[in-house]
Order: structure tokens, then C-alpha cells, then sequence
């Protein structure tokens, strides 16, 4: 008898659940589930002990309890109260003046008042907007092995922040992340592209791996969609009928019909804000050019190496940004010549071609048109357009395809009449490689004939920190102290044009989506795509409804319905799905405690009657998500304390039933954060591009972590540049998602190397020396002062007495460094309380 392996009996498994891809009906019992029935209408309970009660949700769990024969936990004190409602509003610890303020209002609505404030605040959306980019694996590369970087995801994740922070209604948040490019929300639609995905260029040529490379990246949205708003895993019909919730595989290929016609990629944005980002920037570059007309009148025509001009200045070469200038002379095109290179192929950054009037007539925009000796092209990546498209950063550039040489040329519209050129290998300062050494450049004048108006003949690199404006353009020491100054006034004023002209220009655009005409979408036997069987139309689970569209509907008409369909009044299982993120986000655990799974492989809900009101009363809110923490943050269940009480915890050991606060520790993003806030650092700079936190953005693998920040790095850590599938190398051991999979509810695990971490890490040593430079200045000199100011900031209390010698001690023995550290890594810090 042949013996079968776990693989072969895998195989024989795929090959049963293969055949089951019948497309029939569910039969009439299997849609009978508690997830697919309308809401109850129950009221709410009246147990013994009502006058607990502070909001209604307090008397669905009051009556859990006195079922159980359970009580209660007294309430919590006021302090650890604040303390955690503001963790969990903001994702950021009170400051000790809002504490005292706090502990010493006598009013009866106090609370109200500080929950209020905590909604109105931008760090809100910073702490809320987090919770769903764990669920839509949001992250800024594109994954798999080559893991490119996605330079314009970052306005989804801006748009997910704002719309939290307006309290945008539910089912417009999901129809804007569905349609949102026929509202004008053009960025919200970067929801559908969210996930990992192979780029052309980076599949096989052939058309079978493109047909099985499209069925992925399509599944990926219809994966994100159904666990995301409706909490089924939809996706596992795509090879059989689903094995335990009625969803068959033709409402599988359905709900694929409706975003056939997505792609991946770049999209320009024509939103309102982006529109009045254009103007601004028009204006930015009207006063650039006006700085660069007075510059040009400063700067000494010292470098280039034709015969008619100056000998040339032996200026070393730098990665961000070089000028050669030369004596004005009118061309028809430009060539930029790399003779050699220390290695690889060569790489230039935006090629800037400058009139004395201080235009440049290089860009794309200005009719100029670009032909080179070959390229290397990485789509969105490294491609000949990017020459001189007016974007900064290696992610924008052209590669030769020859080592060690290439050549580019330049051809404007009409005769232009120009005095220097501009150019760089990155001119975001990150890529020091593929630098241009030896160069040249020649202009073929209006008589047809080629002149060369700079010739760098192997220039060493730039050794060190990339130049300040100065040191990278005029030669400032052989002006006068008067014209130095303007100098030096003009150069500052540019390079803050140059910051905010980058910023404009990268956001006119979003990774959110390119939509087409769309694909025809066939049942795949075993979802294979050279299996096709019959078309199916976009439609959606029969199960949930019974909305359809003709076969061959408009592409934006696809979406648009889908949209409608989900964010319609009514829909009981979108509701039930979005109230208990929202109960999870304050208690740890959902009511349902399979937040993204409500099908029969999932949990049922603890309190079925509490989830149903909830879900109620969210829709008839309109869906407004700070209403509902409003009704939890200020409820009776929500104040208790979190001791443990052993008898409570023998009959109910996970405080499912909530007889106590349960208490859990902070994510990773707020104990970073946590850190910056105490230690006084924190940059409230919200939005754009993410900082770094690793020494590329992208790339095969070889990613260092940045061990100490500079201050653009200081931000709230939703605003880092994400990588994905690569943890962030401190705070990535406090299971901080990696954007591979959805991760709808956080695992806490409790390791060494977290203890390591936070104790050893650079970035704890340099947060502590801050947290104490802060208390000296803060508290003065006398030890003691100091202690009960660190207390005050970290931990919002003051130290006991004991508390207080034994810190005494440390501080005497190893200085106040080591008792800030030290209290960065104690318990009571790190968990709510």
C-alpha cells in the first residue's frame, strides 16, 4: 500500500476541494449564521445593580456578570483613568500639568471634557489611523523578494489619519476607499492597492506567469475588501467552494469582476488640496527663479574646462547635488556625458539646465525632450522620463545600461540661451553609488556645432556629510562681506524653496490605483488561470445579496456600485465588523474576538446583545466612530480598575466577561512615541513623506537600522517609512506587524529580546540623556527635585519614599541617565494601567 507524505496528502486534499467549484446556491441551513442575521432588536437588559450603570453598553456586560455571579472592580483612580484614556484616544501619555489640572477639577463632567479634547486632537487620527493600516497591511515598498520601494503610498496613509480626525461617517469612508477618485478623494482609493504586489519587470515575460501574476494582485483586493469591511475570508473561495461559510467560488470570481479593471500603480492626484499644492508650488518656483537670477549675478564662472573660459576649479563630486557654470551661450541641446563611474552603472538625478534669468528650461514641462545612449529601467524607479521630470530622489532617476558610462541628451524646444547645469546622482542625499567621476558637457549652439562647457576629468568624490548650500555653489570667500551675507541669506532661502518644491511635487501624485478598461473574469477551475470556465459578472455573495452588474459594466460604475452596496443602511455585518475594531481598540479583545473572521471558523461574540446595540446605535449615529468612544471611554466597564482579583480570574481568567479593566501592554508605536513625549523630543510634524528606518527604502535585503535619529526622525512612528516584511529593529520585537499579512487584532508576546532592546538600544540611551538634560532644566539641581520630576513625566504620579531612596541611590551611584532608562523600561510605563 503506497504511503502518502503531509505534502502528497496536501495534494490529494487540493485536488478533493478543487473539483468543488460548483458555483451552486448555498443550501438554505448553511446560510443561518449569526453574523448573516439582521441586528436584534432586543432591549437592553435590566440586571440588579443598574445604578453601576453610567451608559448603556455598562448594563449588557452588568448583566453578564450577575449571570455568572460575578462583580464588577471598583473604579479606577482619576489618574490611571487619564492615563489610559489617553493611550488609547491619542496613543500618547497625559502631560503632569493635564494631570494636575485633571486631579483638581471639581466638576461633575470633567471626564467628558478631557475625552472631548483628546477627540478634537490631531494625534487621534495619528493613534486610530494606525489600528486600520495594522488591518489593510498598509506599508511604503511593494514586497515579495525584490521589495522596490512605493514612494507615493504615504497620501493614503495621510488620508486614513485626516479622515479619523474628521470623524468622516462609515459609509462614506467606505465608499471614498472604493470610488473615492469620482468624489474627489483621489487618495483614499490607495486602499485597494495596499498590498504586496510584482511589478512588470518583475514577473516572467511569458504569458502564463503575467495571467497568474494578475489573478494574485486581483485576489489581493478582493482579500482586502471582504476582511476588511466584512470579515469574511472571502478568499479562500478562489480555488473551491469555501469549506466552511456559504460563499462559493462563483461569488468568489464575482466580487473579483468588480475591480478588474485596477492596476497597480502612480496616479497624479486632482483633489481640491492637491490642486491648491499646485499653486503653491507655481509660486515656490516663480520666487526659486528669482533666487537663482540673483545668485547667477554672484556666482564667479570658475569650473568648466573649454578653453574659452576660466581653468576649471578641481572640485570634488558630490551625490546630492553639483553646478557647473559657464559663460552664457545660446543651444538647441545639451549632452551629459559620463565617462566613468567608481562602479555599476551610472545614475543622474534630475539634470537641471539653467537660464540667467534663472528658469530651468530642462523639464519635461517646458517642451524639452530627452534620448540617451540606453537605459537600465526599474518601472517607477529608475526610467529615462525621470531625467528631468522635477522630481527629486533615487526613486526618480536614470540608470545607463553600460557600466562605468553613458550619456543623455537634452534637446529644448527652441535656441535656449543658458549659463550652468544642475545635476546629482540622489538629491534626497540618500545614494552616494553609481556617481559620475569624469564627465562632460557639451551644447550644440544655434550654428550647429558642439562645444564642450564642462569637463571634469576624475573628480574624487565628496568625502563626509553632504554639502551645506555654500560649500556645494558659490565659492563664498571671494566675495565681499556684504554680498557673502546676501549670499548666504539667498542660499538659505533656496534650499527651503528646494524642501518645499520636493514635498509639492511628490505629492501630486499617489500609489492609489490606475483604473482601465476591465479584464473579462472567468470561474477558474482551481483558480487557475489556464482554466478558465464560464464569465461571471460583478456581483456579491449570494449569502449577503443580491446586487449585480452586467458583464460588461463601465469600470467606474464597478467599483462605485461595490461601494454603495457595502456602505448602505442596513448592512448588519459591515456594522458588527466596525463596532468591534472599535471595542477591541479599547479593551485589547473585540467582543468578537475573530476581528476579521465573523464567518463559522470564527468566535462568537461574548456579549451578542451588547455587539447588536452597538452596531445600531453606530448606524444610526451615521456611522460616526467617536460617538462610540464616547459611549465606551466614559462607561462604568471602561473606568474599573484593573487589579486582579483571584476569584474573579478562576472563573474567568482572560476578563472576557469584563469584571476588570484588562489590563495589556502599549503597542510599539506608543511606547516610541511614549519615549519621544517624556523625553521632550517629540516632532508634532504631521503628514508627508515617512522618515527612514533603515538605511534604504527599499530594496532585495541588507536593510541597516538607523540607530540615531536626526530630528526629522523624532515623529510619531505612523509616520515612518515602512518597509515591509523588515521589523523596525528596537521596536519591531513588541509585535509590530510587518505589513505581510493583515493583522487585525495584535499577538503580545513577551521576550528577551524586548528587554534587550529597550535597555540597550541607542535609541533608548539617547531618549534617556534627553529625559535627563529635561529634568535638570525642569527640576533644578537637587537630586530628590529631580526624582519626583522624572516620576511626574513618565509615570504621572509621584515616587513613594521607598520609591524615592532607592532612586536616590541610583542616581548618586550611576547618575540620572540610568533611573530616566531605567523607568522607561519598568511596567508601569509600558502597561496600561
Amino acid at each position: 500500500m503506497q504511503r502518502f507524505t503531509p505534502i502528497g496528502f496536501l495534494y490529494l486534499a487540493a485536488l478533493l476541494w478543487g473539483a468543488a467549484v460548483s458555483g451552486a446556491s448555498p443550501a438554505p441551513d448553511e446560510t443561518r449564521h449569526w453574523a448573516f442575521e439582521p441586528l436584534s432588536r432586543e432591549a437592553p437588559p435590566h440586571p440588579n445593580a443598574a445604578g453601576w450603570a453610567r451608559t448603556i453598553p455598562d448594563l449588557w456586560v452588568l448583566d453578564a456578570l450577575e449571570k455568572a455571579g460575578l462583580d464588577p472592580s471598583p473604579e479606577a483612580d482619576r489618574v490611571a483613568w487619564l492615563r489610559r484614556v489617553h493611550f488609547d484616544l491619542t496613543g500618547l501619555p497625559p502631560d503632569p500639568q493635564a494631570c494636575q489640572a485633571f486631579e483638581q477639577d471639581p466638576r461633575p463632567d470633567a471626564p467628558e471634557r478631557v475625552v472631548e479634547a483628546l477627540l478634537q486632537s490631531p494625534a487621534h487620527g495619528e493613534r486610530w489611523g494606525q489600528h486600520w493600516l495594522d488591518v489593510v497591511r498598509y506599508a511604503d515598498t511593494h514586497g515579495f523578494e525584490v521589495n522596490t520601494e512605493r514612494p507615493h503610498a504615504w497620501p493614503y496613509r495621510d488620508y486614513v489619519i485626516g479622515a479619523f480626525n474628521a470623524d468622516r461617517p462609515y459609509p462614506e469612508f467606505i465608499r471614498e476607499q472604493l470610488a473615492g477618485d469620482q468624489s474627489g478623494r483621489d487618495a483614499a482609493t490607495g486602499f485597494l492597492v495596499t498590498a504586496s504586489v510584482l511589478l512588470p519587470g518583475q514577473i516572467g515575460a511569458d504569458e502564463v506567469s503575467k495571467r497568474l501574476a494578475r489573478q494574485d494582485a486581483l485576489d489581493e483586493i478582493v482579500v482586502n475588501t471582504s476582511q476588511s469591511f466584512l470579515g469574511l475570508s472571502i478568499g479562500c473561495a478562489r480555488c473551491h467552494d469555501h469549506k466552511f461559510d456559504p460563499i462559493s467560488s462563483r461569488d468568489y470570481f464575482g466580487m473579483q469582476a468588480f475591480f478588474a479593471g485596477v492596476e497597480y500603480g502612480d496616479r497624479p492626484l486632482n483633489d481640491p488640496e492637491s490642486q491648491a499644492r499646485r499653486d503653491r508650488l507655481r509660486d515656490w518656483r516663480q520666487r526659486k527663479s528669482v533666487v537663482e537670477a540673483s545668485l547667477s549675478r554672484m556666482d564667479p564662472i570658475a569650473r568648466p574646462g573649454s578653453p574659452t573660459h576660466h581653468p576649471p576649479t578641481r572640485v570634488a563630486v558630490r551625490a546630492r547635488m553639483n553646478t557647473d557654470r559657464f559663460v552664457p551661450v545660446t543651444a538647441r541641446r545639451l549632452r551629459f556625458t559620463v565617462l566613468r563611474t567608481p562602479s555599476l552603472e551610472p545614475c543622474l538625478d534630475e539634470v537641471e539646465v539653467w537660464s540667467p534669468d534663472g528658469r530651468n528650461v530642462a523639464l519635461a514641462s517646458a517642451g524639452t525632450r530627452v534620448s540617451s545612449s540606453g537605459d537600465t529601467t526599474v518601472e517607477n524607479r529608475h526610467e529615462l522620463r525621470f531625467v528631468h521630470d522635477g522630481v527629486y530622489g533615487n526613486s526618480h532617476s536614470w540608470m545607463s545600461s553600460e557600466k562605468g558610462r553613458g550619456w543623455v541628451v537634452l534637446e529644448f524646444p527652441e535656441p535656449r540661451r543658458i549659463d550652468r547645469v544642475s545635476w546629482g546622482r540622489d538629491r534626497e542625499g540618500e545614494f552616494a553609488d553609481r556617481l559620475a567621476t569624469d564627465y562632460r558637457i557639451e551644447v550644440e549652439t544655434d550654428t550647429g556645432d558642439w562645444i564642450t562647457v564642462a569637463d571634469a576629468s576624475d573628480r574624487k568624490p565628496f568625502e563626509g556629510a553632504n554639502p551645506t548650500d555654500d560649500e556645494r555653489e558659490i565659492p563664498l570667500s571671494g566675495l565681499d562681506p556684504k554680498t557673502r551675507q546676501e549670499a548666504q541669506a539667498l542660499l538659505a532661502e533656496r534650499l527651503r524653496l528646494e524642501r518645499e518644491i520636493a514635498g509639492a511635487v511628490a505629492s501630486q501624485q499617489a500609489f492609489a490605483g490606475i483604473f482601465r478598461k476591465p479584464d473579462r473574469i472567468h470561474l477558474l477551475r482551481r483558480g487557475d488561470p489556464e482554466q478558465p470556465g464560464p464569465e461571471v459578472a460583478p456581483g456579491v455573495p449570494e449569502v449577503l445579496g443580491s446586487m449585480r452588474l452586467p458583464a460588461d459594466a463601465p469600470e467606474s460604475e464597478r467599483r462605485r456600485a461595490l461601494a454603495h452596496w457595502l456602505a448602505q443602511s442596513g448592512q448588519a455585518l459591515i456594522a458588527r465588523v466596525m463596532v468591534n475594531r472599535i471595542w477591541q481598540g479599547h479593551f485589547g479583545t473585540g467582543l468578537v474576538d475573530t476581528p476579521s473572521d465573523f464567518g463559522r471558523t470564527g468566535s462568537r461574540p461574548s456579549h451578542p446583545g451588547l455587539l447588536d446595540w452597538l452596531a445600531g446605535e453606530f448606524m444610526a449615529s451615521g456611522g460616526s466612530s467617536k460617538h462610540l468612544h464616547r459611549l465606551i471611554v466614559l462607561s462604568s466597564t471602561y473606568r474599573q480598575s484593573s487589579r486582579l482579583r483571584p476569584e474573579a480570574a478562576a472563573r474567568d481568567a482572560d476578563a472576557r466577561l469584563l469584571w476588570r479593566y484588562p489590563p495589556r501592554r502599549l503597542d510599539s508605536e506608543p511606547i516610541r512615541d511614549a519615549m519621544l513625549a517624556v523625553s521632550g523630543e517629540l516632532d508634532r510634524r504631521r503628514g508627508g513623506r515617512g522618515f527612514d528606518l533603515f538605511d534604504q527604502r527599499g530594496g532585495l535585503s541588507g536593510f541597516k537600522p538607523v540607530e540615531s535619529f536626526p530630528p526629522e526622525g523624532l515623529r510619531r512612528m505612523v509616520y515612518a517609512h515602512k518597509v515591509r516584511r523588515e521589523p523596525e529593529a528596537v521596536f519591531g520585537a513588541f509585535d509590530c506587524p510587518d505589513a505581510g499579512q493583515s493583522t487585525a487584532r495584535r499577538r503580545e508576546s513577551t521576550t528577551p529580546i524586548q528587554a534587550l532592546n529597550l535597555w540597550n538600544s541607542r535609541f533608548t540611551l539617547e531618549r534617556s540623556s534627553a529625559f535627563a538634560r529635561r529634568v535638570r532644566h525642569e527640576a533644578g539641581a537637587e537630586p530628590r527635585d529631580q526624582i519626583q520630576r522624572a516620576f511626574r513625566l513618565a509615570l504621572a504620579r509621584q515616587a513613594t519614599g521607598p520609591e524615592e531612596q532607592e532612586a536616590l541611590e541610583a542616581v548618586h551611584a550611576q547618575g540620572l541617565e540610568v533611573l530616566c532608562r531605567a523607568l522607561f523600561n519598568s511596567n508601569e510605563f509600558l502597561f496600561l494601567p
